[in-house]
């Protein structure tokens, strides 16, 4: 009982009430920050098993990256992990964390197919795909739709079927067994359709990137709408995301 009471105490109200300006409290990791002090770039390098940061200059993709922090529990003059859960894109690049750069990750306007704001932005229907996930995105992606989140609100919800979804969000590395039921599940979606990767497993294959039992050539065929990073990606990350997609910064705060 004194523990469940401690737990209520620290999160406070369970309802979110505005889901694109909550805050999260640490432990969370989510954008970092990266100064020009200087450190030995090789080993800060060579500290990430998932080869997420680079040097000269040092940055951090967000796309290969866990969240883990060992990088700036190491070196913490150099990075450091801000609260900032809204580092979705649909640009690849766009997840690349440089040195003295304080931009937002967000969508790239200029690549984005008109007819996904024309479509998707009061109602969205989505079938998701779990291609070798690990149960962890599976789990936040069904936290979207609880009480907490509810991102129901804002007419997106999950499917049971692909031929009654507008799109796809594939969790996993894609494994090779999973490929062929990823493809026939995205060629039942009817057009327009949207294709979503959520997660570092689904990005970039995670730390099973250069293993032999993937097959993740249907990404040759298929453009990709959403990148949501994480590992897990957390709700706020999730929903903040597909609402910026299907309706940009303006209309995102429309509630059905």
């Amino acid at each position: 009982m004194i523990k469940d009471s401690k737990i209520l105490i620290h999160n406070g109200k369970q309802y979110i009430p505005d889901l694109q300006n909550a805050v999260i409290k640490a432990p969370f990791r989510g954008k970092p920050v990266i100064s020009f002090a200087k450190v030995d770039e090789k080993e800060l390098v060579d500290l990430c098993p998932l080869r997420a940061i680079n040097a000269n200059p040092v940055s951090i993709d967000l796309g290969k990256c866990s969240l883990c922090g060992e990088c700036a529990f190491a070196f913490p003059e150099k990075i450091q992990f801000t609260q900032e859960y809204k580092i979705s894109s649909n640009k690849r690049e766009n997840l690349i964390v440089f040195e003295g750069e304080n931009k937002e990750i967000e969508i790239d306007e200029n690549i984005l197919r008109p007819e996904i704001r024309a479509v998707f932005s009061k109602s969205l229907k989505l079938r998701q795909v779990s291609a070798g996930g690990d149960n962890s995105c599976e789990i936040e992606l069904g936290a979207c739709g609880n009480a907490n989140f509810d991102m129901g609100r804002y007419g997106i919800e999950f499917t049971a079927s692909p031929r009654h979804s507008d799109g796809i969000v594939v969790t996993g590395p894609i494994t090779e067994n999973m490929a062929e039921p990823l493809r026939i599940a995205y060629d039942a979606i009817p057009e327009p359709k949207i294709f979503i990767l959520c997660g570092v497993d689904a990005i970039s294959g995670g730390i099973f990137a250069d293993s032999k039992a993937l097959d993740r050539s249907i990404l040759n065929d298929i453009k990709v709408d959403l990148f949501i990073p994480g590992n897990p990606s957390h709700p706020l990350t999730i929903i903040n995301g597909i609402l910026d997609l299907t309706r940009g910064k303006i209309l995102s705060n429309y509630i059905i």
